[in-house]
């Protein structure tokens, strides 16, 4: 009578241990999925944020070309200016006198 109960009784619990166990791969699975997916979002964001900063150093290295190029012509047109002026040219009036 007993030997019959038994292996029901044994194969019950053996069923409920592989089912925790199961149960506990299940949520440790799921914990690395959700630390993976978490990473990759991370990842994605950063990706992101380096694609902005490369667009902004760029546009600032464009700017800075502008930049240096309106300030040769500037400086290219003040020298002119000053070429042209009476003012700013060297006179030599006591070596023409003598």
């Amino acid at each position: 009578h007993r030997s019959g109960i038994l292996p029901s009784t044994v194969e019950r619990a053996h069923s409920t241990m592989m089912n925790a166990d199961m149960d506990a791969v299940e949520a440790e699975n799921q914990v690395e999925l959700e630390e993976k997916t978490r990473l990759i979002n991370q990842v994605l964001e950063l990706q992101h944020t380096l694609e902005d900063l490369s667009a902004r150093v760029d546009a600032v290295k464009e700017e800075n070309l502008k930049l240096k190029s309106e300030n040769q012509v500037l400086g290219q047109y003040i020298e002119n200016l000053m070429s042209a002026s009476s003012v700013f040219q060297t006179t030599d009036t006591k070596s023409k006198r003598k």
